[in-house]
């Protein structure tokens, strides 16, 4: 699979099959679109693509007006995302950065300049609730009107239904808010995680005596926040058994900065700049301040306990050998 930042430079000679939506979580729905996505370009015999964006629209109006507290929370960071997405099979990913010029765009340019001159569509297709173009004017049956008009198919598919409830981003999100993990491994068709390359911290957790591998947070909005049970893949073999914080840390720090830090309960080596996946599987707490350190590390101490616990019960590991691996 090929990333381009932007639109590519080889459209000319390279018509494609084109998949286009925010993908926030990549769930099976998502799933669903691109492999009819991957079907169309292998009958049509052109290239299958998808076109999406960042940040995501919603997120870029929130902080334009200068209203951060109303930036919606996101399913999986930009890598989280990209990486779901190369399990489609497709052959290119287009992230197109969302800002003034891309919001202005008319319907009408947004098809000119983006799928016809852009990315030269042959066949395209969209969810049917998806709207683009300047204040959402354009509807996916707009869509189906100008491909006649410029020489392309397009197809409007159907909501994908889960025991009669439609599987969408924001079903996803309800479940995370309410920490159903195995709902949203149901939504996404795998377990949830986030990735990232381990950067150094403020050592802290080492000083307390709990290091912590932790993954970057910048520019995404994490719905999960407290601390968790959870899996790290991407080390060894195997998974390995964690516990993890996402979201601020009051205790320690004021600043509203999100972090996810985790504490591996069986491994000391050095694990800087490697590409983790952190697997959540069980809310432990909300994140609080306490009095002082000494409070606070007694109560990490009792989250890796409680941790230790739920990986020696047989009943858990029966589970957690059943899930697909990440």
């Amino acid at each position: 699979m090929h990333i381009f930042r932007g639109l590519p430079a080889d459209a000319a000679t390279h018509p494609c099959a084109l998949a286009i939506g925010n993908f926030d979580g990549v769930h099976r729905g998502h799933m669903a679109l691109l492999e009819k996505t991957r079907q169309a370009a292998k009958r049509h015999g052109i290239t299958s693509a998808v076109l999406t964006f960042t940040p995501h629209p919603r997120q870029f109006f929130a902080l334009k007006a200068g209203r951060p507290a109303d930036a919606p929370t996101t399913i999986t960071p930009l890598r989280s995302k990209i990486r779901a997405l190369s399990r489609s099979g497709v052959d290119r990913v287009i992230l197109l950065r969302f800002n003034e010029k891309l919001a202005a765009l008319s319907p009408e340019a947004f098809i000119d300049t983006i799928l016809v001159k852009g990315l030269n569509v042959t066949w395209l297709i969209v969810g049917e609730a998806f709207h683009f173009g300047r204040n959402r004017e354009g509807s996916a049956k707009d869509l189906v009107a100008a491909g006649k008009q410029y020489g392309f198919v397009t197809e409007i598919m159907p909501s994908v239904m889960e025991k009669g409830n439609r599987i969408s981003s924001s079903a996803v999100r309800q479940a995370l808010k309410h920490n159903d993990f195995a709902q949203v491994e149901t939504l996404l068709g795998m377990p949830y995680y986030i990735s990232g390359h381990v950067i150094h911290g403020d050592k802290r957790g080492h000083g307390m005596g709990f290091p912590t591998a932790n993954l970057p947070m910048r520019h995404f909005n994490p719905i999960l926040s407290g601390v968790y049970i959870t899996r790290v893949h991407g080390l060894t073999e195997a998974p390995l058994p964690a516990v993890s914080v996402i979201g601020t840390r009051p205790t320690v720090d004021a600043t509203p900065r999100i972090v996810l830090e985790t504490h591996l309960l069986d491994y000391a080596k050095n694990c800087y700049g490697a590409l983790i996946h952190v697997e959540f599987l069980k809310k432990l707490r909300d994140n609080r301040k306490f009095p002082g350190l000494d409070a606070l590390t007694a109560a990490i101490g009792h989250d890796v306990e409680t941790a230790r616990a739920f990986f020696a019960d047989p009943g858990n590991i029966s589970r957690l050998s059943l899930k697909q691996q990440i």
